[in-house]
């Protein structure tokens, strides 16, 4: 069992920065594959992107890409949320995931999922 917390939305400008948090507990955090997904009203959730257990590989979609960074801290079951230049098209609730395997995280069925923190970009 795997529960996960993001941490860390809030409000900001047009080409601010925020950084999101996703404490897991359990003590096989090492072993997920983690992903961040986001979901804007009226609009399906998408996902945001993602890595596998060992953080080697990371994988963006492409309308984050060069904005956005995902790493991880298994020492403190963290994954982290790096956001630049932030866009008003990005204001949506931003959750995190996990699951053993990452293909599965990344095709949106991981088994577990956080509680969301609402991400708002004004113009």
């Amino acid at each position: 069992q795997v529960q996960l917390v993001e941490s860390g939305g809030g409000l900001v400008q047009t080409g601010g920065s925020l950084r999101l948090s996703c404490a897991a507990s359990g003590r096989t955090f090492s072993s997920y594959a983690m992903g961040w997904f986001r979901q804007a009203p009226g609009k399906e959730r998408e996902f945001v992107g993602g890595m596998g257990w060992s953080g080697g590989s990371t994988y963006y979609a492409d309308s984050v890409k060069g904005r956005f960074t995902i790493s991880r801290d298994n020492a403190k079951n963290t994954m982290y949320l790096q956001m630049n230049s932030l866009k008003p098209e990005d204001t949506a609730v931003y959750y995190c995931a996990a699951d053993l395997q990452f293909r599965t995280v990344k095709a949106g069925r991981p088994r577990y999922w956080g509680q969301g923190t609402q991400v708002t970009v004004s113009s």
